[in-house]
Formats: C-alpha cells, sequence, structure tokens
C-alpha cells in the first residue's frame, strides 16, 4: 500500500535512507530533517514493514523535486519504486506544479516516468541547497533530470 507518512514512520525512513546514504547512492536526512518535512513523503508498506518512501519537495511556485526515493534490497524490481515515483507525480500535478526534477544515478528509472536529462546548469539555483551537504560536492556526477507537467 502507498499512503503519505506518518510520524511513526521516521525512524524507518530514516534507517532506509542511511541504508543507501552509507553506499553514496543518495544524500543521508537527519531525524530533524525527516520530521521538518514529513509531509513531503510517501511510503510503501506492507503490515508493519516500510518497503520504500519517495518523496515531493517543492522548491518554488512551479518546481518540486522528487527526491529520496528507495526501496529495500528485498523488496526491490516490484515495482514499488514507480508507485512511489507516480503518487509524486499525481501530486504535483494536484497541487499545480508546472515541473518536476531529479537528480540521480538510475536515469532509465526515471526516464519510464517521463523525465529526461538536462544540463544541471538548467536548474535554478536553489536546487543546489543541499549539495552542499553531499560528501561529492562540488564534484557531483548525479543526473539531472526533468519532467515537464
Amino acid at each position: 500500500m502507498i499512503r503519505k507518512a506518518q510520524i511513526g514512520d521516521v525512524k524507518d525512513i530514516q534507517k532506509l535512507l542511511t541504508h543507501f546514504a552509507s553506499r553514496g547512492d543518495m544524500l543521508s536526512r537527519s531525524l530533524s530533517e525527516l520530521y521538518e518535512s514529513i509531509r513531503d513523503f510517501y511510503v510503501a508498506v506492507e503490515g508493519e514493514s516500510l518497503l520504500g518512501t519517495a518523496a515531493l519537495h517543492i522548491v518554488w511556485d512551479d518546481l518540486a523535486e522528487v527526491r529520496s526515493v528507495a526501496v529495500a534490497e528485498e523488496s526491490g524490481h516490484k515495482g514499488i519504486g514507480s508507485r512511489l515515483v507516480q503518487a509524486c507525480i499525481a501530486e504535483a500535478r494536484e497541487i499545480g506544479l508546472k515541473r518536476l526534477f531529479c537528480l540521480t544515478y538510475k536515469p532509465d528509472f526515471f526516464a519510464k516516468h517521463g523525465f529526461r536529462l538536462v544540463d544541471k546548469s538548467e536548474l535554478p539555483h536553489k536546487v543546489w541547497g543541499d549539495c552542499i551537504k553531499c560528501v561529492k560536492f562540488p564534484d557531483c556526477d548525479e543526473n539531472a533530470m526533468i519532467l515537464d507537467l
């Protein structure tokens, strides 16, 4: 089941994100950041288990980021990540956003959802606020992608 995240999900979300961040696949998120942005998050759950997460983070009046997309490895290749991204896209349309972007090491996954590769310079400077926290800054090797809604 895909649903909006709840306060009780935060520690499990952090555990999942930290697993992938420790491999350099994404940014880690502190508990404080997660509690402050809990309304951005969707989760995939089965019973008491959190299987995956994704967030829609609004950046400006016409732009949001799909971020923190992660699915537990034992739950991979079941369409969970796709359903989480589709939930973010649906919400973006519902609230009137014009564009979504992502920074990713998995461009083929996001291309299946209509995102297209762009040069990072096409993204507004406001987007780069989290980059300073990344161990790879300023030598980012992620792919920038945009989805026009």
